[in-house]
């Protein structure tokens, strides 16, 4: 069975990796001076992006690790 935090984890980590590395590149332009009060919102949202990202992919590494955990111990009788 496929989890949900698989494909949005990845989609999530893709998405955050573009805009951080095009708001990186883009961090001298006078576009956030005149638009955005001199904030890097590509930037910022990107890194939030791929935070969640990873912050799902680690949730299911961990639910991974613990239903194998439970499988492999013996039942109590």
């Amino acid at each position: 069975m496929l989890d949900i935090r698989l494909p949005l984890g990845l989609l999530l980590s893709a998405l955050g990796t573009l805009l951080t590395g095009y708001g990186a590149i883009t961090s001298g332009d006078n576009m956030y001076i005149r638009y955005s009060l001199g904030i890097n919102i590509n930037l910022w949202w990107g890194i939030v992006l791929l935070c969640t990202g990873l912050i799902l992919l680690g949730m299911l590494v961990r639910a991974r690790a613990a239903n194998k955990l439970s499988s492999t111990e013996p039942s109590a009788q």
